[in-house]
C-alpha cells in the first residue's frame, strides 16, 4: 500500500445491526509509513435499494436512495508518519427499510471512507457495511390475532365412470409470526369418494417480488412437512407444527421496489387439491387479547367437541403464557360444507411421513426461543431472558443472505449450527415462478367450484 499502511473504519462498540432513528458512530483508522498529503478525508453514510432483472446484476435497472450524507473529518494538510484516528457520526432516517439481500435486488447500507489526494494521486479509499432492523410490530396488522383459513371442494373422475367429491379445508392458529414461534396447522380431508387419495402436504413459501417494468417473483420453500393419504369414503384430520426459521420480515416497510409476502400452501395430490393461507413475519410477537370467549370447535360441532376445543384452548394458553403472550381462541369458522361430512364418515388422523425440520434420526427440530436474538429496546418475558447454552448459536436474520451476529462484543459473523433452519440459499436459484395464487383468488376458486356443485 506503499505510504498507507491501514485504512479501516470501525463501529462504536463493533456494532453491526442498527434501528431506525439511531445513531451510527465510529472511528476511521489511518496509518501510516512516512508522510501523506491530502485535499481532504471525507466519510460517507448511505442507504439504498437497487433492483435488477439479471441474477446477482449490479448495474440496476431501478434504484432509490434513502439517505445520502457526507462529513468531512479533516481539510487539507499533511499526514505524519504513524496512526491517526478521526471520529464521525450519523443518524439514520426514521423511514429507512431493514436491510435485505436477494438474487434480482438488495437494501445496502454502508459508510466509506475517502482521503482525496492532490492531483496525479491516486484517492484510497475503504468501507464497511451494516445492518438496519426496522421492527414489524405484528400487533399493528388488521385482524392478526385471527387464524387464516382456505376451503376448496373438488369434483373428480377415476375409473372413467365414478365421480367423487373431495373437501380439503386448512388453517392456522395465527396469522403472525415471529422467527422462532411455532405455527400450528390443522387440515381436514372429507374423501367422499371410493378412492385413495395421494398425500398431504403443507409447505412454508416466501414469494419476493422484485419491481421492475416487468416484475419478477422468486418463490422459495422454506419448509414442508408431508402426511399419508386419506382412504375412500374417510374424513381424516392432520394436525402439524412449523417452526418458523430466521427469516426477513414481510413486507419491507419504506421501501417500494422489493416486497415479501409468506403463505402455508396445503396441497393434495390425487386428486389434486389446494388451499393458500396468507401469513406474515415479523419481530415483534403478537399480543393477542384475552377478552374473546372460546367457540365451538370449528372442525365439529357438539357440546363433545366444543368441551374438547375449550380444554385445547385452556392447554394452549398455559404454554404462550409461559412464553409471555396472551392468548386467545380463533373465532368460529364458517361452517357452510359441512354437508359433505354427512353419511357417517369416520374421523381419523393422518400420519406425518417426513417433516423438512426433523434430524436425521426422525426427531423433530425444536428451538428455544433464547436461541434467537432480539433487536435493542425490545422488551423480553421473564423466560426468555437467559440463554440456554444448549440451543444452536444464531440469531434472527435482517436479511435473505445476511450473516448472523453472535451477541455481546463479539460480533464476527458466524453461520447457525442447525443446516435445518437456514434462510433460503439464493444460490440455488433457477428461474423464477409466477406467484402462488392470493388469498381471494383461493376463496374464489373455491366459492365457484362449491357452486357447480349445487
Amino acid at each position: 500500500m506503499g505510504k498507507l499502511q491501514e485504512f479501516d473504519i470501525t463501529f462504536t462498540n463493533n456494532k453491526v445491526v442498527y434501528g431506525p432513528g439511531e445513531s451510527i458512530s465510529g472511528t476511521v483508522k489511518i496509518r501510516t509509513g512516512s508522510s501523506l498529503p491530502y485535499k481532504a478525508i471525507k466519510v460517507n453514510c448511505q442507504g439504498s435499494c437497487g433492483v435488477s432483472s439479471k441474477v446477482n446484476d449490479s448495474a440496476w435497472m431501478v434504484e432509490e436512495q434513502y439517505f445520502n450524507s457526507t462529513l468531512s473529518v479533516a481539510d487539507k494538510g499533511t499526514l505524519a508518519a504513524g496512526e491517526h484516528n478521526f471520529p464521525f457520526q450519523f443518524v439514520i432516517p426514521a423511514a429507512a427499510p431493514t436491510s435485505f439481500e436477494g438474487p434480482f435486488g438488495k437494501i445496502i447500507y454502508r459508510v466509506r471512507a475517502v482521503i482525496d489526494t492532490p492531483r496525479f494521486s491516486k484517492d484510497h479509499k475503504a468501507h464497511k457495511p451494516f445492518y438496519l432492523l426496522n421492527l414489524l410490530d405484528l400487533n399493528d396488522v388488521p385482524d392478526i390475532e385471527h387464524l387464516s383459513r382456505a376451503v376448496i371442494t373438488k369434483k373428480f373422475n377415476y375409473l372413467l365412470v365414478k365421480t367423487g367429491t373431495l373437501m380439503l379445508k386448512a388453517r392456522s392458529d395465527l396469522r403472525g409470526y415471529i422467527p422462532g414461534q411455532v405455527i400450528k396447522l390443522a387440515a381436514e380431508i372429507h374423501n367422499k369418494s371410493g378412492k385413495d387419495t395421494g398425500y398431504v402436504l403443507a409447505s412454508l413459501i416466501q414469494k419476493v417480488t422484485y419491481k421492475t417494468k416487468r416484475p419478477m417473483f422468486d418463490l422459495r420453500t422454506i419448509a414442508e412437512v408431508e402426511g399419508a393419504g386419506v382412504k375412500a369414503g374417510k374424513h381424516a384430520e392432520w394436525k402439524e407444527q412449523i417452526i418458523v426459521p430466521p427469516l426477513p420480515q414481510s413486507a419491507l416497510a419504506g421501501c417500494s421496489l422489493i416486497d415479501i409476502d409468506y403463505f402455508i400452501q396445503v396441497s393434495l395430490k390425487s386428486p389434486d387439491a389446494v388451499v393458500t393461507l396468507p401469513i406474515y413475519i415479523g419481530n415483534i410477537a403478537v399480543n393477542v387479547s384475552p377478552s374473546r370467549p372460546v367457540p365451538p370447535s370449528p372442525m365439529h360441532g357438539g357440546p363433545a367437541a366444543a368441551a374438547a376445543a375449550a380444554a385445547a384452548a385452556a392447554a394452549a394458553a398455559a404454554v404462550v403464557a409461559a412464553a409471555g403472550v396472551t392468548p386467545s381462541a380463533p373465532p368460529a369458522e364458517d361452517d357452510s360444507e359441512e354437508g359433505l361430512c354427512a353419511g357417517g364418515f369416520t374421523s381419523e388422523p393422518i400420519p406425518t411421513k417426513s417433516h423438512s425440520q426433523q434430524d436425521p434420526l426422525g426427531q423433530s427440530v425444536t428451538m428455544s426461543p433464547s436461541a434467537f436474538s432480539h433487536a435493542p429496546r425490545v422488551a423480553l418475558p421473564p423466560s426468555h431472558r437467559q440463554p440456554d447454552a444448549s440451543a444452536p448459536l444464531f440469531c434472527v436474520s435482517t436479511g435473505a443472505t445476511i450473516p448472523f451476529f453472535s451477541e455481546g462484543n463479539d460480533v464476527t459473523p458466524i453461520p447457525t449450527s442447525c443446516s435445518l433452519i437456514l434462510p433460503p440459499e439464493y444460490s440455488s436459484w433457477d428461474y423464477p415462478h409466477e406467484p402462488p395464487p392470493t388469498y381471494e383468488e383461493s376463496c374464489s376458486s373455491a366459492n365457484a367450484s362449491f357452486s357447480s356443485q349445487q
